[in-house]
């Protein structure tokens, strides 16, 4: 599988009156699932260097790895290159009554 990045939202086709996901919404629902984390940073390593990015993330770990799904602006933000991330996307989509959209 190709790196997809998918945005979890409820407004899939940025319709005047938005009805975001909020922050909080985001914090309670991930505060719930055991296997995510919530940080105000989030760093990438490359062999040559560390880039790091401020904003709101809830990283889910699975296979000795940390998934990050990015907070912005009223959406769920996550890259997907595997079948196990697409999956797990498609759960926190529904837990947060939302729908997904590739891009």
């Amino acid at each position: 599988m190709m790196n997809t990045r998918y945005r979890i939202t409820r407004n899939p086709h940025d319709e005047q009156e938005k009805e975001v996901i909020s922050l909080e919404e985001c914090k309670l629902f991930f505060a719930k699932q055991a296997d995510f984390s919530y940080v105000k940073q989030y760093s990438v390593r490359s062999n040559e260097t560390v880039m790091t990015i401020t904003g709101e993330f809830f990283l889910w770990s699975v296979l000795n790895t940390s998934i990050p799904f990015r907070y912005f602006e009223g959406d769920v933000y996550v890259a997907v290159s595997h079948e196990l991330i697409y999956n797990k996307m498609l759960e926190v989509a529904q837990g947060l009554k939302a729908t997904y959209l590739e891009g």
